[in-house]
Formats: structure tokens, C-alpha cells, sequence
């Protein structure tokens, strides 16, 4: 009998991961099945408690419950505790843990496909969700000199930072270890162009221009905010190129989309299940392949 392994999201019919995880399962030769459940809200409780019947060896999650599963689980690792956000979920001896693999998605496509160095830099983070959540601690872990978190909803980009900077008190006590400056601001402060002007990263973590969304061909920035040589890391794979990606080319910015970041945090949540090396190769030709198939 095959065994389950699901990805939980609202919607998930424009996800990729069911294509190269499967790929991933079908080079080891396991019985496993990657399926996409898309799973509306008052349903979540119920799916995750399905996670614990024998045929299901755990799922990932994407927006938006990355942090509504939290209080579902059983046991979060140390990242996931210290993030807030869960992208993974391992059931273990009938127990369901939580980890995110998105801080790690995130700097392995930042280093390999942007041949960027976050320490020392300026960065702009856009959103406050769960994924921003992962992309700021792991940016503060890679001692970038400033954060700055924008969002629609001040109260989550400041609760992000209050988070942040009691992350840096509790590291680096009495030392200079982490000295990332980390700001929230409104959405309204993009307007002024002042919050992006000396910054080397900004990286979209909202679903703003993603497709199938009710967001589908906007971008979160208009072309006039974004400066010359900046990288633009925009999280949303899907279109390629995002309307944000287009406008950043056209006023000469560098440019990173999120596909690659999907496939890194696919390799890790891939090796908690399985316990196996991830073929790194064909799942990322596999997901490349699965894009330009789609409609």
C-alpha cells in the first residue's frame, strides 16, 4: 500500500511541488505519493488531523497557514519555534513536528542564483506573513547591517520586528555579534521612494502578481520605486516573470525569482521525510519542466 505525503494550501492548483517531489520519491523507488490537497479554512483542523492516519508521512503548507498550524501540532523544532511559521510537517511515532525549510530555501537560491552576500546589506522586506517571518530571521542570522519590514497591517510588520529584535537582544547579549537595525514601517512609506533608495535586496514575500490569485498582474511596486542595481527577490514563481521582475528589469535592477527557493526548500523537507539524499538535479529540471508545461 503507498504511503501520503500532501501539500495543504488554499488554493495549491498553481503549485509545482507535487511535479518535482514526485520526481524526487520516483528516483528512490518509493512507494510514496506526493498529492495537493487544497484545503479551505474551516477544514484545516480536520486535514491535519487526518496526518496522524498510517497511510500519511506528512505534508507541506503554504499560504496562508503557515502559521495557523502551529497550535495543531505536536512539537515545532528550534527554527520553526523561533520563526512562528511551520512549511513542513513530519509525522514521528505518531506525533506531528514542525519545521520550516523556507529560511533555508531562501538563502540557498540567494547565494547559488543570486550570487548574493545578505552580510553587511540593506534589505527591504515586503509582506509580513510566514514566509516573511523565515526570510527576516534568517537574513538577521546572516548579520545583515538593516531590516526593514513593510506591510498592509502595521501591527504584523511590528510584531515581526519586536520579534527580530528580541531575537538579537537574547543572541548577542552585551556583544555586537547581531546588530542588524530592524524598522517596521507602513505600506504607505513606499510612496515616498525614501525607504527603498539605499537598500541592495528587496525581496517580495506577499503573493501580489501571483497567478491564479486575486492579486493576478499587479506588482507590490510601481517602476519608479525601484532603484538601479538593487536585487529584486521576488518569492512568487509563478508567472515568470512576475510584474514586479518585469518592472525591476526595466529600471535596471538585477532580478531572482522564487523558483529556485521552492526547489531548496523542497530538498530539505524531502530529506525529513524520507531520510534520503534529494536528487537536487532532477527536482529542479523536473519543476523547470512542469513551469513551461503549464497553461
Amino acid at each position: 500500500m503507498p504511503k501520503f505525503i500532501g501539500l495543504i494550501g488554499y488554493p495549491v492548483k498553481h503549485s509545482l511541488s507535487p511535479y518535482f517531489q514526485q520526481a524526487a520519491l520516483d528516483y528512490h523507488h518509493l512507494d510514496i505519493r506526493y498529492e495537493a490537497w487544497e484545503i479551505s479554512p474551516e477544514k484545516l483542523e480536520s486535514a491535519i488531523a487526518k496526518l496522524r492516519e498510517a497511510q500519511n508521512l506528512g505534508a507541506n503548507v503554504t499560504v496562508p497557514y503557515k502559521e495557523a498550524v502551529l497550535p495543531l501540532l505536536d512539537e515545532l523544532d528550534d527554527l520553526a519555534n523561533l520563526i512562528g511559521a511551520v512549511n513542513t510537517i513530519v509525522k514521528r511515532d505518531d506525533r506531528l513536528w514542525g519545521f520550516n525549510t523556507d529560511a533555508y530555501g531562501f538563502i540557498e537560491a540567494l547565494y547559488k542564483e543570486g550570487h548574493f552576500e545578505p552580510a553587511g546589506k540593506e534589505v527591504v522586506v515586503l509582506g509580513a506573513g510566514g514566509v516573511a517571518r523565515a526570510v527576516s530571521f534568517a537574513l538577521v542570522q546572516r548579520k545583515v547591517k538593516s531590516l526593514v519590514i513593510v506591510n498592509r497591517t502595521f501591527e504584523r510588520a511590528k510584531t515581526l520586528t519586536d520579534g527580530l529584535k528580541s531575537y538579537i537582544r537574547d543572541s548577542s547579549p552585551g556583544s555586537r555579534e547581531l546588530e542588524t537595525k530592524v524598522t517596521a514601517l507602513p505600506w504607505q512609506s513606499l510612496s515616498s521612494g525614501e525607504t527603498l533608495e539605499h537598500c541592495h535586496l528587496i525581496v517580495n514575500c506577499t503573493t501580489i502578481g501571483m497567478k491564479y490569485s486575486s492579486q493576478e498582474g499587479q506588482s507590490p511596486l510601481s517602476i519608479e520605486l525601484i532603484p538601479q542595481n538593487v536585487l529584486v527577490y521576488d518569492l512568487v514563481y509563478n508567472p515568470w516573470p512576475t510584474p514586479l521582475l518585469q518592472l525591476a528589469k526595466e529600471a535596471g535592477a538585477n532580478i531572482l525569482g522564487g523558483l529556485a527557493m521552492l526547489v531548496y526548500q523542497g530538498v530539505a523537507s524531502f530529506e525529513l521525510w524520507t531520510g534520503r539524499k534529494a536528487p537536487i538535479d532532477i527536482m529542479i529540471s523536473k519543476a523547470i519542466e512542469a513551469f513551461q508545461e503549464m497553461p
